[in-house]
């Protein structure tokens, strides 16, 4: 398993492509975004690579270009608990940023992902100058702030469809994951380490939610057919 430093030894400046991305880049003026772009570095995580870990100092503002990281802590008992899955277009951390206090959580690569950093002093750079940006970062607490409410929810819930409904939702979301579109790239697997269930048992949850036309299994990923349905889950419960 990779180090966070082998991480931060491999960083590079983003290709063009890779800009495309980054969705707040396109609701700045041109000066901001060139100042933006000369500050930004993306790095390639491996899977298991840790993008920050709870207690370290925060030094950038972090988002994902490609792949898909999960969201966790550890308990005094050691047992890992799982806050959410951050897939690509998804930026993350602003909170700890706006505060520069230590993290909280782990952030880690579920497989091979494509990790932009902008540094924490260019973050409050833009918040003190540009209008876009701090817009694109109020919706983001904004939507973060419902995203965990609906967590909780989630952490309560018995019904494990109704688990792998909602945390699917989550991962649906266009404001805080404008890159997913219609189609996530997802495994069974990685679903489960995100939902907290065993693959067999995510497995089941997905045919009954393809059966009802919610979602359709696909190579590779999950497409969603009705997010309304998906978000209310309104789901048949197999107990």
């Amino acid at each position: 398993m990779s180090t966070d430093l082998t991480l931060h030894q491999r960083r590079r400046k983003p290709t063009p492509d890779e800009l495309q991305g980054i969705p707040w880049l396109r609701l700045l003026r041109p000066d901001e975004r060139a100042h933006a772009v000369a500050e930004l570095l993306v790095g390639d995580a491996e899977p298991g690579d840790y993008v920050c870990r709870v207690g370290r100092p925060v030094t950038y503002w972090f988002g994902v270009v490609a792949g898909l990281l999960k969201m966790s802590s550890d308990n005094a008992q050691g047992q890992t608990m799982t806050f959410t899955g951050v897939p690509p277009g998804g930026w993350f951390g602003e909170g700890t940023a706006l505060k520069r206090e230590p993290y909280r959580y782990n952030i880690q690569a579920l497989r091979k992902s494509v990790v932009a950093g902008l540094p924490v002093d260019t973050f409050h750079g833009l918040l003190d100058h540009s209008i876009g940006f701090n817009r694109f970062v109020m919706n983001q607490l904004n939507e973060r702030l419902g995203q965990f409410i609906a967590a909780r929810e989630i952490d309560r819930m018995n019904n494990p469809d109704i688990r792998v409904a909602r945390s699917l939702a989550a991962l649906f979301n266009p404001v805080l994951y404008p890159g997913v579109g219609e189609i996530l790239r997802i495994t069974q697997q990685e679903l489960a380490y995100l939902v907290g269930l065993s693959r067999q048992r995510v497995n089941e949850a997905l045919t009954a939610l393809q059966a009802q036309g919610i979602i359709r299994v696909e190579y590779g990923g999950l497409r969603v057919l009705d997010l309304a349905a998906l978000r209310s889950s309104i789901v048949l419960s197999k107990s």
